[in-house]
């Protein structure tokens, strides 16, 4: 597991506890991927390590930019008093909206499955925003997006606002 170090040392999650949180955003990505979508998923967990939400982008099947499965995610945990403590895994880095979101609302820690094929704001969020961020580097994430990525540039051209030409 590579560690990136923010304000705290992240590995204090421990392997096995990211790797359980990382299953569940992983069954949403293929979700989103059996629905005709991106297949990115997350989850949000308390700090107990309790599973708030769970979700998976869906801006393909609900013709919406805004639901990624970060905010999939937190929509589906409801309204908390406070997300201090609670982390938030995705397979994929995030993109600058959903990190902010993260950022925002103070979610203390990012757990990425993966982030070679998009790098997003990770690095941010640990160097600036004071977020505990472990990126596993997972071969199922990898492999997902790089399918996906192969046979559907322009999907996901459209997904992270690049030009399509450019993939």
């Amino acid at each position: 597991m590579m560690l990136r170090r923010a304000s705290q040392d992240p590995s204090q999650l421990g392997a096995a506890a990211a790797r359980r949180m990382l299953d569940v955003a992983v069954e949403e990505a293929r979700a989103g991927l059996a629905e005709g979508g991106i297949p990115i998923g997350a989850a949000l967990f308390d700090p107990a390590g309790a599973l708030l939400g769970r979700g998976h982008n869906r801006r393909v099947q609900d013709d919406d930019p805004s639901v990624h499965a970060e905010t999939a995610a937190f929509r589906a945990a409801g309204r908390q008093r406070t997300y201090r403590g609670a982390t938030m895994v995705t397979t994929l880095a995030p993109c600058w909206y959903c990190s902010g979101l993260v950022r925002q609302f103070g979610i203390s820690r990012l757990v990425v499955g993966e982030a070679r094929t998009f790098s997003g704001g990770q690095k941010w969020l640990a160097t600036e925003a004071g977020v505990e961020v472990a990126v596993l580097d997972d071969p199922t994430c990898a492999s997902l997006m790089v399918d996906f990525i192969a046979a559907r540039p322009d999907l996901w051209a459209e997904d992270i606002g690049a030009d399509p030409a450019s993939t």
